[in-house]
Formats: C-alpha cells, structure tokens, sequence
C-alpha cells in the first residue's frame, strides 16, 4: 500500500508491477478520480476525520485499519504525510505491516536536527559547520553570528 497521491504512487505502483508485487492506493473522497488510483492493482477509499484531502493521508487508524482488513503486509509512506512520522513506523510494527522506511527510533531521532548532527558526526559524516546546540532565540542567533 502507498499511503501517497499523485506522481510519488504512480513512480511506487510502477516498481511494484515491474517486480510482481500488487499495489494498493489510499485515496481521499476528493481524489476519488485521481491517476495515482487507477495506477494500483486496488484502491480504498480512506474517511478523513476532519473531511480534507489532506487528512485521509494522514489517518493513521484508518490506514491501518484498510491494511488488516485486506491483509496489506506492507506500506510506503511515499514523500511528506507520514514519511517522518514515527507514529506511523510504530502503528505498522505494531499491527506486523513492514514500514517502508526508517524504524521508528531513527524518525524521532532525525527528526531533532541538532541530534541528527551529533549523529551524523559519530558516524563519520560530514556536516555543515555551526553550533553544537540549538539556538534559543534571536539574541544567540546575533550572538554566534
């Protein structure tokens, strides 16, 4: 399952033919006639809480719940929405659905650039200089400046 619209899930269900996988799209009442579900071998339709398009792609329960209920063992994030969400990576653990993507520890620990830094410097990646804490205000900001 592509928990995307557009291009993103077309470029995932085209990979997905090519290596005989089947594909599922998620799509919102206001994409009910967008490309990226026509694309996927099967389609459902996901109930948005607050009724907009953007939070059918973001209702974690109800994706969840369309991915047991038709036996999905699988889920792309695809870019944006619930690709850095570690809610999501968690959820798809804990139901046993493989997360196409970071473990949730990884997410939360990206997500905090400063932490993402420090990171990247114990494993030898090299990283634009600057300060080695966040900045609390403007006046830091000046300050380091």
């Amino acid at each position: 399952m592509c928990c995307n619209r557009g291009e993103i899930a077309i470029r995932v269900f085209r990979c997905c033919k090519e290596n005989g996988i089947r594909s599922i799209a998620i799509y919102s009442e206001q994409d009910k006639l967008g490309l990226h579900r026509y694309k996927a071998d099967e389609a459902y339709k996901v109930e948005a809480p607050n009724g907009s398009p953007v939070g059918a792609y973001l209702a974690i329960d109800a994706i969840i719940s369309i991915a047991k209920q038709h036996r999905i063992d699988a889920i792309h994030p695809g870019y944006g929405f619930l690709s850095e969400n570690s809610e999501m990576a968690e959820k798809c653990r804990d139901n046993g659905i493989i997360f196409i993507g970071p473990h949730p520890e990884t997410i939360i620990k990206m997500g905090d650039k400063t932490a993402a830094k420090t990171v990247a410097k114990e494993c030898n990646v090299p990283v634009v200089p600057g300060t080695e804490a966040a900045l609390l205000n403007k006046d830091e900001a000046f300050d380091w400046c």
